[in-house]
């Protein structure tokens, strides 16, 4: 693995600060068939998770050792109680999620794995109570009580989850927290593509950290150019507030760029993949509790490309994030078998 020097980008934050992050966004239930390969309606056997991009990072952070806040709305039903209940049972708080208003239920996602490389999703995302996340709802006393903030680009979907989540990263920025953009793109409820690439726009010219695939920051730049390189668009994002750029390219592996000009390939370790999905999130939550414990940026994304693959080798995402004791042994062992998987590409 490359050596180096430790990154700044949470140099300045208040070490007196509770809560090491704070995620804002989608909390709904994935469903997931046990009896896989299979289409979906051959199977008989499934098996419910909390889910929903934001929720799983919180959760990894939190079987990460990191202590963790959620800003959300949930049902006002037994669904939303399982939600907070699971939260709950992994210490992380709940003090800022709601409960919907108006009778939205939870968002449901039933998902078809058919192989190793392709799954889908039917989705149940109208009237859902995570887009009702209002702006009396985000206080500027709870986000100051964390170190980073961790805004999903769903939240900015629709009304009032939009203005909550863009009063959230104002909030962030007023009382010196680091904001954290995980793209997150999920087409239904976006009633165009101009219109995610205007509000994206302006939730990353917030964040120092950004994360997302490459299709997805085409999205946020408005430029779908296949001959655009990586590169160009991390200096793009540079000029504005990022420090670190990721963009993951799948089973590819991703790349990730820091401010000051280095670059890294991350490939992903090899293991036997179950599901085509949910590998992000766990990169999400490993690099960034990577970097709240003072990590370099390559043992960083170390964790990160290991904790995706922990997580597209097993049934669930959010139930079978794991520990870092169990992160270390996986990469000593896969190391040990396969090599170094963070090359440095420019320095």
């Amino acid at each position: 693995m490359p050596k180096e020097a430790h990154v700044n980008i949470l140099d300045g934050c208040d070490e007196s600060r509770d809560l090491d992050s704070i995620a804002l966004g989608r909390i709904c239930i994935d469903i997931n068939p046990v009896d896989f390969y299979k289409k979906w309606g051959d199977c008989e056997t499934f098996k419910k998770y909390v889910g929903g991009s934001p929720a799983n990072t919180a959760v990894g952070m939190a079987r990460l050792g990191k202590k963790v806040g959620f800003i959300g709305c949930v049902s006002d039903d037994q669904l939303g109680d399982f939600c907070l209940d699971v939260f709950r049972s992994e210490g992380i708080d709940t003090s800022s999620i709601v409960r919907a208003r108006h009778g939205e239920s939870l968002g449901l996602a039933f998902t078809e794995i058919l192989s190793e490389t392709e799954s889908r999703l039917v989705m149940y995302r109208d009237h859902v109570a995570d887009l009702q996340l209002e702006m009396s709802d985000i206080s500027a006393k709870y986000i100051s009580r964390a170190k980073i903030l961790i805004v999903s680009g769903t939240a900015l979907a629709a009304r009032p989850s939009r203005e909550a989540a863009l009063k959230a990263l104002e909030l962030a920025k007023q009382t010196n927290t680091v904001i954290v953009f995980d793209i997150d793109y999920r087409p239904y409820t976006w009633k165009s593509v101009e219109e995610v690439s205007l509000y994206y726009a302006i939730a990353a010219r917030y964040a120092q950290i950004i994360m997302g695939s490459r299709e997805e920051f085409d999205l946020t730049d408005g430029v779908a150019d296949s001959q655009r390189s990586d590169d160009s668009i991390a200096d793009f994002w540079f000029k504005e507030q990022a420090q670190v750029v990721i963009i993951k390219h799948g089973s590819a592996g991703s790349h990730a760029f820091v401010c000051d000009g280095r670059s890294y390939l991350v490939k992903p370790f090899p293991v036997r993949v179950v599901k085509s999905f949910g590998g992000g999130d766990g990169y999400s939550s490993a690099f960034l509790s990577g970097l709240l414990d003072g990590l370099t940026i390559p043992e960083c994304l170390e964790l990160g490309s290991a904790s995706a693959a922990y997580s597209v080798s097993s049934h669930g995402i959010s139930t079978d994030m794991c520990t870092m004791s169990t992160l270390r042994t996986f990469i000593t062992e896969k190391k040990a078998r396969h090599g170094e998987v963070v090359s440095l590409l420019r320095s």
